[in-house]
């Protein structure tokens, strides 16, 4: 009889806070996409497989600030509106391409006049409440919904404790309030982890201090397991002259290099999970890490599959609706020389590819040493549909497969913690899954002034803001959850992602100035009220301009991230 094992497929969602901050080319149409190409037909995946009989078991991360955009009534006028818009824009196309001789064209038009119009009606079939479905596909025992921090705060190198603990704590509120039961685990933003150690903060003259491990804040919070990248797991990873590019960097990698006392195991191997604790403490979290080899397979530039030349060209897009009609055709070949689009090849491809992945994995088992390995693959939803337009279809595929295979068991990471709990304690370095492994996606000298003026708002916020006599009063509550939102979003990590990678960097840029700016003018309308001068008609207009801007959080409560 062959070995068996899991397969453990953890879907990251996430996209930063845009409702009411632009639509276009940066801002909602963002969500707009996500949800069409991505988030509605992969539900549509999950109840065309479910509805077979097949086990569709994965886990996936819905952060917060996502989950509170796709219940907002916002988003579910706007999805209408987009869809309604890429239905009418395919129509016109396929009227020029006839007219024009470009008669395969056509037929691709009328492909994605079916493709969007299947999904309004799916959308329309569950009440535009994209969320709700995926609950009730999680409380039937199909899939697994975890955590992350409130608006994806890159916890590593925030300022205070008690900043991470809210990004956890807020986090998990709201997805009580919007999937009705307690997560079980989390999803770091940007797999991004810290020990226990003497910290001190990159930028600004704050002074050294011993700072939790982020296992003892989700230990607190009733947050059983979190994942980390694999480097973390086996033993660190070189991050090469990405230390050297920025001191501040230099200095917190050297500090935490210095501090790291790793529990000795034998052999640390992905397949399987552990118990995380801090260096000298005893308090933590169980840990699975992600499995570089079946990543390969889709995050390679060289070998992974929606590099394949059938694929759809992501980046060729025809005007002014922007729907795609050529496939990839070749490594290097330029978009002026794209062939067009075959779906039949595509599909003939996506065969190919889950068979292939599905030997991976069964290869993986058959060699692992230990018992009931678990292969842990997490990725980007957005990659699948979005990015990687055939990447549902891809994934359909693979769990048919799977449930083929008798080597093989689709499983959620909360039902592997819970059949198998770890046995091994460990400590981890500090890193992520950022390029170079460390921080340096996040700090660096195009992001450092962002560090300088988060460190900012949450000094004064931690020493100025918090007053439970003067919380008492429903103007100064009104003032502080408010307050507490402004801060969630300027601790976005998105922001410095954007930033480094130039995606939308001048939209990035942005954010952080004007969170910043209204953390300040809601810090000095509390000043006022604590010295009993009340709030100005200025004041007043701001603040209700501001709730109705950023509405996320409804039930957000400052006065609970103070840390006992």
């Amino acid at each position: 009889m062959a070995k068996k094992g899991y397969f453990a497929l953890v879907l990251h969602s996430h996209l930063p806070y845009v409702l009411g901050h632009g639509v276009w080319p940066h801002g909602a149409e963002w969500l707009y996409e996500a949800a069409t190409e991505t988030y509605i037909p992969l539900l549509m995946a999950i109840e065309r497989l479910v509805s077979r009989g097949i086990k569709v078991h994965f886990t996936i991360g819905i952060t917060p600030v996502l989950q509170e955009q796709l219940k907002d009534d916002r988003f579910k006028e706007g999805v209408k509106g987009y869809i309604e818009q890429k239905i009418d824009s395919a129509r016109e196309d396929e009227i020029y391409f006839l007219k024009t001789g470009y008669k395969h064209r056509a037929s691709l038009a009328v492909f994605w006049q079916k493709f969007y119009e299947q999904v309004g009606e799916y959308f329309e079939k569950i009440n535009r409440d994209i969320l709700e479905r995926f609950s009730s596909y999680y409380k039937a025992g199909h899939i697994e919904i975890i955590t992350s921090g409130a608006t994806h705060g890159y916890m590593p190198l925030l300022l205070k404790d008690e900043s991470c603990y809210a990004q956890v704590l807020e986090g998990k509120r709201a997805f009580v309030k919007n999937v009705g039961v307690e997560p079980s685990g989390i999803w770091p933003p940007e797999l991004a982890y810290r020990f226990s150690y003497k910290w001190k903060p990159p930028v600004g003259s704050y002074p050294e201090y011993l700072r939790l491990g982020l296992e003892e804040i989700y230990n607190k919070l009733g947050i059983e397991y979190f994942l980390v990248d694999h480097h973390l797991i086996e033993g660190g990873k070189a991050v090469g002259t990405y230390i050297g590019l920025f001191e501040a960097l230099k200095l917190l990698w050297e500090t935490q290099a210095s501090a790291y006392r790793p529990v000795e195991v034998e052999k640390k191997d992905t397949l399987r999970n552990y118990y995380v604790v801090s260096p000298g403490k005893k308090v933590g979290a169980g840990v699975f890490a992600r499995d570089p080899r079946t990543a390969l397979q889709v995050w390679s530039r060289d070998i992974g599959y929606p590099g394949d030349f059938a694929y759809l060209e992501f980046h060729k897009k025809h005007f002014p609706g922007g729907h795609r009609y050529w496939r990839i055709t070749g490594k290097d070949v330029d978009l002026g020389n794209k062939d067009e689009y075959r779906r039949d090849w595509a599909e003939m491809a996506l065969v190919s590819h889950a068979n292939h992945f599905v030997d991976i994995l069964k290869k993986i088992i058959a060699e692992s040493e230990l018992e009931n390995p678990i292969i842990v693959s997490p990725f980007d939803t957005e990659l699948y549909g979005h990015w990687w337009f055939e990447g549902i279809d891809w994934l359909e595929k693979v769990f048919e497969n799977i449930s083929k295979t008798e080597s093989l068991e689709t499983i959620t990471l909360g039902e592997y913690h819970r059949k198998y709990p770890p046995e091994t304690v460990v400590n981890l370095p500090e890193g992520s899954w950022g390029e170079g492994g460390f921080h340096w996606v996040w700090l660096n000298d195009w992001t450092s002034w962002t560090w300088e003026k988060i460190y900012e708002i949450e000094d004064r916020f931690f020493k100025e803001a918090l007053n439970a006599e003067l919380a008492k009063d429903p103007t100064y509550f009104r003032v502080l959850k408010q307050l507490g939102r402004e801060l969630l979003l300027l601790q976005s990590s998105d922001w410095q992602f954007l930033i480094t990678t130039w995606s939308a960097r001048d939209y990035a840029e942005q954010r952080v100035a004007i969170h910043y700016e209204y953390c300040k003018r809601l810090l000095d309308m509390l000043a006022s009220l604590r010295e009993n001068k009340g709030l100005s008609t200025e004041d007043l207009n701001l603040l209700e301009t501001l709730e109705d801007k950023d509405r996320l959080f409804e039930n957000i409560n400052p006065m609970e991230w103070k840390l006992q």
